[in-house]
């Protein structure tokens, strides 16, 4: 089978988004969360000067390797995150309605860079990085289309940064999409695969 690991992999993520993305792919895994500080790790590279994507790879790398330290020496541990930037600010996951639609009220009508870090460590240590950028723009909409959306969306868009599942309701808030639709959603599978087959899980 094209699809069958010959190591284990561990998801170092509590995303359900990301899990559907190698569950779809055929791929068997483990899930542990990762509970790290995002907000404190991301305000100290901000200070620093860091640009959006190393905040991305670092966080990514953060998930990744506190999952990694108690992961079994043979084990891939995948661990990934995404910062959406707009207008030089970068947005965090809303903290609920009222956040979600200041965000939405925001990035209407405007450009957005979503941009995703991806870290692989084995052995507890990291033995693969990648970060993609993919750029979408949102349609112009009142705070009417705004609170409809959110309404039939529900509070499940809340846990995604810029409120929106591209594999649901998401594409009613947008105009143009311009990027990997996986590593929209969370995982660049394709980037992914390669690693795995670079790595011997998978069959080349």
């Amino acid at each position: 089978m094209i699809s069958e690991l010959h190591l284990p992999l561990i998801l170092a993520s509590s995303s359900t988004s990301r899990a559907s993305i190698l569950r779809n792919a055929g791929l068997a895994f483990t899930q542990v969360a990762a509970r790290i500080d995002e907000t404190a790790l991301i305000e100290s590279l901000i200070a620093e000067g860091a640009p959006p994507r190393d905040i991305a790879d670092a966080l990514a790398e953060a998930k990744t390797l506190k999952v990694a330290r108690t992961a079994p020496p043979d084990a891939i541990v995948l661990g990934a995150d995404q910062l959406l930037v707009c207008e030089g600010r970068i947005f965090e996951k809303p903290a609920g309605r009222a956040e979600a639609e200041a965000h939405l009220a925001f990035l209407a009508g405007k450009r957005h860079d979503l941009v995703g870090g991806v870290v692989a460590a084995k052995g507890g240590e990291v033995i693969w990085r990648h970060v993609e950028t993919a750029r979408l723009t949102m349609r112009a909409m009142d705070a009417a289309a705004i609170s409809d959306y959110l309404d039939e969306a529900g509070e499940a868009v809340f846990a995604s940064v810029g409120c929106y599942h591209l594999e649901g309701l998401g594409p009613h808030l947008m105009s143009r999409i311009d990027g990997d639709f996986f590593a929209i959603l969370g995982l660049p599978l394709l980037a992914v695969l390669d690693m795995l087959r670079t790595q011997g899980a998978l069959r080349s």
